[in-house]
């Protein structure tokens, strides 16, 4: 795990815009659809070669593979494990929130925007994840796309200069979040099967020489989705799949391990987001090196003083979003700047890198930004974080 050592390094969450055929292929890909598998492994192949030359291009130190092999960052495990089965019923996360209750006439609003945008200007993007539940024993079988993902990556990365990379993967509770345990016991024994499960993947990432990023955003959302529950209530909740995690994640080394939450892709109102101080010592519980929160959206750009009272360990790093996914302006470089600067002087120079707040391509659904503004944002985050270090170094 790079430390900004000399200057303020940066990096992102994973997920960057895809190509419009490449989408269109991971469409059929996951709606069951009859396509060409060697035409879309040749496709995907090209995909992460350009877009890590763009990222190398625009500046980005620490880089990963946009997640171009994957429909999203959630649905691409369902063909990687045994144990799932389709139902005829709605998918088990799309339920009522506390912030659709409170503003159920703006969320019927941005339902109708999206239905538009998705018949118009995106009818290529409009694949959904199916109903699954679990109804049979979990097993990993997705060997063979991993290693399609680390040799993608690894030849795409060939005579580049970038300090580091990472490939990310679903953490155990987002897992049982989104496929409904039908077959195990008891919550405890569903999550430590997901994570046997998943750890295949972990490890199959570490032991290719590249950073393993947990995408867990259900540690930050779980207290919206459950809507009659206490922040207590969310606490043991989070505990639970905490330990869950540490046991699927055990034996690798924490310096190879990034762990990322946030509050999912949505552009809305979000009063009722978990704020960081009910959870960020949970969060430092994760056997992580480098812990990934949104911190430049409107909802959250004052949790950077979370840090003064809770205490970052000292071989541990933060990575705050610095541009934020679900603000359409792009930041001013001064403004990245400063954030940059405030979490440096809470934490140590050292112990920041300049990150985003989410993923830029995560769904395909109409919900994120166009590519060419969600570039310009990397773009001010690199300039931002050199004008930090002329500041801090």
């Amino acid at each position: 795990m790079q430390r900004s050592t000399g200057r303020i390094l940066t990096t992102h969450t994973g997920s960057l815009p895809r190509p419009g055929d490449l989408v269109a292929m991971l469409n059929a890909k996951e709606l069951g659809e009859p396509y060409d598998t060697k035409a879309f492994a040749a496709r995907a192949s090209r995909a992460i070669t350009a877009v890590v030359q763009l990222q190398t291009d625009t500046g980005i130190d620490i880089i990963g593979d946009g997640e171009h092999s994957k429909f999203n960052w959630m649905a691409y495990a369902r063909g990687r494990l045994t144990g799932l089965e389709e139902i005829d019923s709605p998918v088990r996360f799309r339920g009522a929130t506390r912030d659709s209750i409170e503003f159920a006439g703006a969320y019927e609003d941005l339902k109708i925007m999206h239905a538009a945008r998705s018949s118009t200007l995106v009818a290529k993007r409009t694949a959904r994840p199916k109903a699954l539940v679990c109804s049979g024993p979990i097993r990993y079988v997705g060997h063979d796309e991993v290693r399609a993902d680390i040799d993608n990556l690894k030849a795409s990365m060939a005579g580049k200069k970038s300090e580091d990379a990472f490939i990310t993967a679903i953490s155990p509770s987002n897992l049982e979040l989104y496929y409904e345990n039908r077959h195990y016991g008891s919550d405890e024994e569903y999550l430590e099967s997901l994570g046997e499960a998943m750890r295949v993947e972990y490890l199959a990432i570490v032991e290719a020489g590249f950073l393993l990023q947990i995408d867990d955003p259900r540690m930050a959302t779980h207290y919206n989705r459950a809507t009659d529950a206490t922040i207590e209530d969310c606490r043991r909740f989070i505990t639970l799949r905490v330990e869950a995690l540490n046991h699927a994640l055990r034996g690798i080394p924490e310096e190879k391990i990034r762990f990322h939450t946030c509050y999912s892709t949505n552009i809305a109102p979000r009063v009722h987001d978990f704020e960081l101080k009910h959870f960020a010592d949970l969060m430092l519980q994760v056997r992580a090196a480098a812990y990934l929160v949104e911190a430049a959206n409107p909802r959250h750009e004052h949790e950077w003083a979370v840090w003064q009272d809770v205490k970052l360990p000292d071989h541990k790093i933060v990575i705050p979003g610095v541009v934020s996914h679900c603000v359409h302006l792009v930041e001013h470089p001064e403004l990245v700047a400063q954030r940059i600067v405030r979490f440096a002087e809470v934490v140590g120079r050292e112990r920041v890198i300049a990150g985003t707040d989410c993923g830029f391509g995560t769904s395909g659904a109409g919900d994120e930004v166009h590519p060419d503004v969600a570039w310009a944002k990397l773009r001010a985050m690199v300039e931002g974080a050199r004008i930090a270090s002329q500041r801090l170094f």
